[in-house]
């Protein structure tokens, strides 16, 4: 290797290593300054972009519609169970033969209509013969009555004995009591009488009867031929739902309030009964969380029939001042959820926070007071600063 000796060579090298590295590191690292200047002028065009971006791009045609403040019925729907407040499974409480059956099959009654009427001659005979003994008894107290009166003559003259007075009053004594007996044996037979006309206990409607006049039926048969017929009420009757436990303090106070209401719809049919929160049951259901609640309905028209299901509505309150929109005008993201307001033909997003939902409409508990000109459909293509051409009832106000 050669070296090199004369030292202006060497100062002559060392200078030209240092204009190189001074050259590449002016073009390979720019300095501080000019690269921050370059982000800032990057970032300054990033945010315009979607702004110019926005007004740039033809008008989006959207459907608006409105915010309201107002009062908003707080409602839950439910499945519901047509119940009868009563049931009674009619059965004979002794064994004889039907005579006749006095009502149709499915025939609506009163209480005290009767229903089956069943032979009751044996009784009847019983009840003469227990007649024929009270009457002897009767005749034999006069008789005692009679002595007695005598023989308190006869002794007040001295002439009778004392023994004969006594067995007198003992007779007349015995003979009353055997006509208490006899009475009480009467009203025994009377109210077996009664057995052998079966009456409606209450108002409602009977089923299909099991026997028919002729058939022989027992006491303590506990069959399905034993039970006569069975009658429930319709007129009122119970509809039997459950509700989540959340809603149990909402309930209670409906319970108590006039305007709170329930209204039941059986299914097949569009005609709605109405009726009240009557029976809250006093146990939760702690395997579902739940629980079950009966309303009464007057059921005039007998629109609900025992055993049926409906459709509930339960209006829990009405809610004096609340914001809403229509379900379809929110948007969710990642940053929330939001609308887009319409204001002089250009769509803004604004951010909100969810109340409930209810009657196809959101309520809105920050964000909106009421009024806003909100899009309702076509809020995809939308960005924020968009501009629109609106329709729907409300398009003439969101253009303006």
């Amino acid at each position: 290797m050669t070296l090199i000796k004369s030292p202006r060579l060497l100062i002559a090298g060392v200078a030209g290593l240092g204009a190189v590295a001074w050259i590449a590191s002016a073009f390979l690292s720019p300095s501080k300054t000019l690269m921050e200047a370059r982000a800032q002028q990057g970032n300054a065009a990033g945010n315009a972009a979607p702004n110019n971006a926005a007004q740039n791009r033809p008008p989006v045609n959207v459907r608006v519609g409105k915010s309201e403040r107002g009062p908003l019925p707080y409602i839950t729907d439910a499945i519901g169970t047509v119940q009868p407040i009563a049931s009674v499974a009619l059965r004979s409480r002794i064994d004889a033969q039907i005579e006749s059956i006095l009502v149709p099959d499915g025939a609506r009654v009163k209480a005290g209509d009767i229903l089956v009427k069943l032979d009751a001659r044996q009784i009847e005979a019983q009840i003469k013969q227990a007649e024929a003994t009270l009457a002897k008894d009767r005749a034999a107290l006069e008789q005692a009555e009679r002595d007695v009166s005598r023989y308190t003559e006869l002794m007040s003259r001295q002439t009778g004995t004392q023994v004969s007075l006594d067995n007198a009053k003992t007779t007349a004594t015995s003979a009353r009591a055997a006509i208490l007996g006899d009475q009480a044996q009467i009203e025994n037979l009377n109210v077996q009488l009664s057995w052998y006309t079966i009456k409606a206990p209450l108002d409602g409607r009977v089923g299909t009867f099991s026997q028919k006049a002729g058939n022989i039926i027992r006491s303590g048969d506990a069959t399905a031929t034993g039970t006569l017929i069975t009658i429930v009420q319709t007129t009122p009757i119970y509809v039997s739902f459950s509700v989540p436990q959340r809603l149990l303090s909402d309930l209670r106070e409906a319970a108590m309030r006039s305007d709170s209401e329930i209204t039941a719809t059986p299914q097949g049919s569009t005609k709605p009964a109405r009726g009240k929160i009557s029976v809250i049951d006093n146990v939760i259901d702690p395997a579902t969380g739940t629980i079950t609640v009966r309303a009464t309905f007057d059921n005039p028209d007998e629109l609900l029939w025992a055993g049926q299901l409906c459709s509930v509505r339960i209006q829990l309150r009405v809610d004096p001042d609340v914001v809403s929109v229509p379900r379809e005008a929110i948007q969710s993201s990642q940053n929330g959820t939001y609308v887009y307001i319409v204001e002089d033909g250009v769509a803004r997003s604004r951010p909100i926070e969810l109340g409930r939902f209810q009657e196809n409409r959101q309520v809105i508990l920050k964000g909106l007071n009421g009024n806003e000109t909100i899009v309702t459909d076509g809020a995809l293509a939308l960005v924020n600063g968009s501009r629109v051409e609106t329709r729907g009832p409300d398009a003439k106000k969101g253009n303006s």
